[in-house]
């Protein structure tokens, strides 16, 4: 039994990577816990466990006394001598134990401790996982959907995590088996109560990190995206500079035919994506972000406020639809934009 018990703590350091000293702390106090139980709570115990011969002891330990108050924590002297003529008052005796004959309630606790501290272990691991792939995307496969809350259900590959309604594009739906792409917002303590991760599918984050990945001229550090803003299922506006000036920013990111965009717009089913060129000039930049409106002028109207002039038939389309055109743009610019025709 012992073998197979530490041999357990192998397979669960290989496989899982908890470690065996970790494992061995908690079943060390699993153990004790389930000792007082059986005593009554005050008694003393002392646990070996020798994972090198992959065997485990258990001693009682009792104070040797003149006059016994509390069987369980004391022997007289008198039956410590009787053990052992070496024992002396104030020494400890102690007599092994067998397990075994922990009654099933003493056992079962044990076996809590141990469950919850496999459980803090993997917790613990995943946290660390995860924290490594803070503002990155994971592709996952959706193992559930709750009809309730509409979370999806997400198997991980190393555990599963909840798509919460409110971090899903709007009007997208999802079955069973799907894999999705999912971009990691948060990461809390494993301490924490609730999950150890907050995913997004709405997070601009997402947009950004798809083109970093995709982008061969981003990746090099040749063109960088300056700015993003989305509104998740609708719309998106990327802008974009190149360090080369023979390199045209938009181009990379559109590619041939406009391959590299599709390719991103594969993982949004009705999501348009703007790709704007950036300027340090603000009139240039925010004539620019209000594609695919064609501006006549803009005017500065301090140092992040301008005026924007445009034909009486591109109005409707420099503000959009509820004004989301003009929303967007601001936000790709972070300058309010005021059109008039």
């Amino acid at each position: 039994m012992n073998k197979e018990f530490f041999d357990a703590l192998d397979v669960l350091e290989k496989e899982k990577g908890i470690p065996k000293d970790y494992m061995l702390e908690k079943v060390e106090a699993a153990l004790i816990s389930a000792f007082k139980r059986e005593m009554g709570g005050a008694a003393n115990v002392r646990i070996l466990l020798d994972p090198a011969k992959k065997d485990m002891k258990i001693f009682q330990q009792r104070t040797v006394v003149e006059e016994v108050t509390d069987p369980q924590c004391e022997i007289s002297l008198e039956a410590a001598k009787a053990i052992s003529r070496r024992h002396k008052l104030g020494g400890i005796v102690e007599n092994k134990l067998d397990p075994k004959e922990f009654r099933r309630l003493s056992a079962q606790a044990a076996k809590q401790v141990i469950i919850q501290a496999i459980r803090e272990a993997e917790r613990n691991n995943m946290a660390r996982e995860y924290e490594n792939k803070r503002e990155e995307i994971i592709t996952a496969t959706v193992d559930k959907i709750d009809e309730n809350s509409g979370a999806v259900i997400l198997n991980m590959g190393n555990g599963y995590a909840s798509l919460q309604k409110s971090e899903q594009i709007p009007g997208e739906t999802f079955r069973v088996g799907d894999k999705i792409k999912v971009f990691v917002t948060e990461v809390h303590s494993p301490d924490s109560r609730g999950p150890l991760v907050t995913l997004s599918r709405v997070h601009h984050g997402l947009i950004r990190r798809l083109f970093e990945l995709q982008i061969p001229e981003i990746q090099d550090g040749t063109v960088l995206i300056k700015s993003v803003s989305r509104e998740a299922g609708s719309r998106t506006k990327i802008a974009v500079w190149s360090r080369d000036e023979n390199v045209d920013p938009v181009g990379a990111c559109i590619g041939n035919r406009g391959m590299r965009i599709e390719s991103i717009l594969g993982e949004f089913k009705n999501e348009k994506i703007d790709v704007i060129r950036y300027s340090e000039d603000m009139c240039q930049f925010v004539a620019a972000a209000l594609a695919p409106a064609k501006v006549l002028k803009v005017e500065m109207d301090g140092e992040r406020s301008c005026r924007v002039t445009v034909d009486a038939d591109q109005l409707s389309l420099a503000i959009g639809k509820e004004g989301q055109n003009a929303k967007l743009a601001a936000r790709l610019t972070g300058c309010k934009i005021d059109i008039k025709a």
